[in-house]
């Protein structure tokens, strides 16, 4: 009897002491690792396209991004700009969601972060693998980013979050591995680098939920951001990209799995 309630006092007191380290509840770190670890381990998925052949590849990344789009569109409309509007729809929340698009559109010209605008050349091979890589780690971090400012403000907002993200890295990590075997790294070294970068979006939670901890108003300001970046990446980025297929048939396909990124994101809305 003595034992059985001082078990439960103990673990009580431990949580109660790493709260105290940390500044808030040890759920909200353990499912902002454990959602980014899993994102960080999509940048392995290019092992699994190896065996594939190219026509089913191309079909697969079809689906892949109007689904991511759908997904992003739907993260931030059903959950992220709610979200940031919930204590009232201020002037700031419109601000921040602007300014999200501004900081991808920045990057998208000047670090050439996402593989379907990184130029290949075969003379210099390397280099071009390398700034693929770089702009792709910065890329992850912003990811961290948002995933430790989405946990700060919710757990069933975390979750969403991470699934939108997950959803537009499956495509995008396809692409990036396809880069670095551009080229010129064998499969295994780029494999390697892929996950590496990848890691870096450890550090941008990590930081988060240091930083957001510690400054109040910290996700709300990181919130509609996100939605800005969310909805910069689905229209400027994977919307054009669908655009270029021209069979009906297709772009009936397309649709279809736009709308069902969008479903999934609605669904989990109404879950919460």
């Amino acid at each position: 009897m003595l034992s059985g309630s001082i078990l439960p006092s103990a673990a009580q007191t431990l949580n109660i002491s790493i709260c105290g380290v940390l500044g808030m509840d040890i759920t909200v770190w353990l499912y902002s690792f454990l959602s980014v670890i899993i994102v960080s381990l999509i940048s392995l998925i290019g092992v699994f396209t190896l065996s594939l052949s190219d026509r089913f590849l191309s079909k697969l990344l079809l689906f892949l991004v109007s689904f991511s789009a759908g997904s992003l569109f739907g993260g931030a409309f059903f959950h992220l700009i709610p979200e940031a509007a919930s204590s009232g729809f201020k002037l700031e929340v419109p601000v921040y969601i602007l300014l999200g698009l501004l900081l991808f559109f920045i990057l998208e010209k000047f670090m050439n972060w996402r593989h379907c605008h990184v130029p290949t050349s075969k003379s210099h091979p390397h280099p071009v693998g390398m700034m693929n890589m770089v702009g792709d780690g910065f890329h992850n971090f912003i990811d961290g980013l948002v995933i430790g400012g989405a946990y700060l403000t919710s757990i069933p907002l975390g979750i969403s979050t991470t699934l939108a993200i997950i959803f537009h890295e499956i495509p995008q990590e396809i692409g990036d591995f396809g880069v670095l075997l551009h080229a010129g790294y064998k499969k295994t070294k780029a494999l390697m680098l892929n996950f590496v970068s990848a890691l870096t979006a450890v550090l941008g939670t990590l930081i988060a939920l240091f930083v957001g901890s510690r400054i109040g108003g910290f996700s709300d300001i990181l919130i509609p951001f996100t939605a800005g970046g969310f909805i910069y990446i689905a229209g400027s980025d994977l919307i054009p990209e669908l655009h270029k297929e021209c069979s009906i048939s297709r772009s009936f396909f397309q649709f279809i799995a736009l709308m069902l990124g969008l479903l999934l994101m609605l669904v989990f809305t109404l879950l919460e």
